[in-house]
């Protein structure tokens, strides 16, 4: 019975399970059962920049700013209203791999 107060996860009990334990675990849930291949094929794939901003712990202004993207393409791609083109998301590739040393780039380059 749901008494109103948000339930807390157990983190050290999620934490303990390993990953096959995981997929057993999605697997056994006939109510709600793992998408096959088949079903997300025609997905639309949302672009990881919004993992890649957070993960830089940057505001969409900040990292609008810091690599030289327009804020309203950054929040298009981030809102899934548009996808970046092959040589955005190449770019993008670079920023996750050296966001400091894609930073200093662009920084030397417009000096």
């Amino acid at each position: 019975m749901h008494d109103g107060k948000a339930a807390e996860t157990d983190w050290t009990t999620l934490d303990a399970i390993t990953d096959a334990e995981a997929v057993a675990n999605a697997l056994a849930d006939a109510d709600n059962p793992p998408a096959s291949a088949e079903q997300l094929a025609p997905s639309r794939r949302m672009p990881q920049v919004r993992v890649i901003r957070r993960a830089l712990g940057l505001t969409q202004e900040e990292f609008a700013a810091r690599y030289n993207i327009p804020l309203g393409t950054l929040r298009d791609w981030e809102q899934g209203r548009t996808e970046p083109d092959q040589p955005a998301r190449a770019y993008l590739r670079v920023i996750a791999t050296d966001p400091a040393g894609t930073a200093r780039a662009l920084a030397a380059g417009m000096a």
